[in-house]
């Protein structure tokens, strides 16, 4: 009997400053929970947060976190 899959998680951390850029994407950062430079979020990995982390990829780095 296989036990069901847990989804995936990603841990997105803001790099860069959000001044200078648009307001759509500071505010796809504060809907992703990023506040301050180098802070980090766990989100799952779906398609409503990745097409959040696309908005601003320029401004983030992106880690997948494997289920343990």
């Amino acid at each position: 009997m296989t036990s069901p899959k847990k989804p995936r998680s990603l841990r997105i951390t803001l790099l860069r400053s959000l001044v200078g850029y648009p307001e759509r994407q500071h505010q796809a950062a504060r809907g992703l929970g990023l506040r301050k430079i180098r802070s980090s979020v766990v989100r799952p990995d779906t398609p409503e947060t990745r097409g959040l982390v696309n908005k601003i990829v320029h401004l983030v780095k992106v880690d997948v976190v494997e289920p343990s």
